[in-house]
């Protein structure tokens, strides 16, 4: 088999370093909403956009996913989402105006959905029946970097200001673009004889919507757990501890899953826990309000911090080929994704209007049980 690295331990510490960078850009937004509000005079729905947008543009580029496979390759894909989020992060140092952190937020999801997009078609290639593995590794690396940046976020713009911390994820994507090119041996475009198509079966949109309504939940958290816990009296940086501990305990579930998860060949077990442990966070945050945080933050961090590689895994379960797994997982996440984009935007306009956001709550609520009947039509695949 050709190998695009040297080793496959570099290739696996070159899969965690990039994840790392996947989340930053979204992360810090949350514990920043008080300052962008006074400096830039955001409301909660615009400042929903820099979460949303991304997210929405991240599905699109993920549908190219295929496209992108056959015309660039995925070791070149890489490189330009790398580049892309590197420009669109060192925009943000340069001006903060509305308009700029806007634009770049939709750079930044072009980017971070082309290396999504190309990195699970890349992996399973490189490792094939042990794919399930590294991309729990690949899932877990993204929720490291957004336990980082929403930890880091405010205490970093009260000390240096607001420009650099908007700025700062520019070096670590760098850095990752840096080592990438050092260690990566150029590739050819995949040379296919026709492009991979996903059949729009009833099994594939199942796949979508599940994913799609799963990273809801995460994208909800993400952005609106830190605003919702200063409406309650927290400060920014308290809030913002709270998203990283949140963040750090889905890092935790991450790596515990990919030790255990070869043992569960049906898959609907495991999915019916985690969904069950978000279930019980949402419902946490509605009852106990700004107290007790501890609870939902452990519930909702094992729940989302195992859903979201599980979502994947299951996905890849239904793939023979590193080329349908990639048409597979770009139909998934593009779709997926624009669906996920819309719960930030809601949960926006909810706190323009209201004065709590336990209604956004009560409706991922609703979606979390909806997919916990989805999950038992998940059998093992022959």
């Amino acid at each position: 088999m050709d190998r695009i690295l040297s080793t496959a331990g570099m290739f696996i510490v070159l899969v965690f370093i990039i994840a790392l960078n996947l989340r930053p850009v979204m992360a810090a937004m949350g514990p920043l909403f008080p300052l962008l509000q006074h400096d830039v005079h955001f409301s909660a729905t615009q400042l929903s956009l820099l979460t949303t947008l991304p997210v929405m543009m991240m599905g699109l580029a993920a549908l190219a996913g295929p496209r992108l496979q056959q015309k660039m390759g995925e070791v070149r894909g890489i490189t330009a989402g790398l580049i892309v989020l590197v420009l669109a992060s060192a925009a943000r140092g340069l001006h903060q105006s509305a308009a700029t952190l806007i634009i770049s937020a939709l750079l930044a999801g072009v980017g971070i959905g082309v290396i999504q997009a190309l990195m699970p078609p890349l992996i399973k290639r490189q490792f094939g029946a042990q794919a399930g593995t590294l991309m729990a590794l690949f899932s877990t690396g993204i929720m490291a970097g957004a336990a980082m940046a929403a930890a880091s976020a405010a205490p970093l713009a009260m000390r240096q200001g607001l420009a650099l911390t908007l700025a700062i994820p520019a070096l670590p994507a760098a850095i990752a673009l840096v080592l990438w090119l050092t260690h990566v041996r150029r590739t050819a475009p995949l040379n296919l004889t026709h492009r991979p198509r996903v059949p729009l079966t009833g099994r594939a949109w199942l796949l979508m919507i599940f994913f799609g309504v799963g990273t809801g939940a995460y994208t909800l958290v993400l952005a609106w757990l830190p605003p919702f816990y200063m409406q309650h009296g927290w400060q920014a940086g308290e809030s913002g501890y709270v998203l990283g501990a949140l963040t750090l305990t889905e890092v935790a579930a991450g790596f515990i899953l990919s030790t255990l998860i070869h043992r569960f060949r049906d898959r609907r077990r495991p999915l019916l826990v985690v969904l069950a442990l978000i279930l019980l966070g949402l419902v946490s945050l509605m009852l106990l309000g700004g107290a007790q945080a501890w609870l939902p933050t452990l519930l909702l961090g094992l729940g989302i911090g195992a859903l979201f590689p599980l979502s994947l895994i299951v996905t890849l379960d239904h793939a023979t080929a590193p080329e349908e797994a990639g048409a597979l997982l770009s139909f998934v996440q593009g779709g997926g994704y624009m669906l996920a984009a819309l719960m930030p935007l809601v949960a926006g306009i909810v706190r323009d209007r209201a004065a709590s956001l336990d209604s956004a709550w009560a409706i991922m609520s609703v979606g979390i049980v909806v997919l916990m009947f989805m999950a038992l039509r998940f059998r093992p695949q022959a």
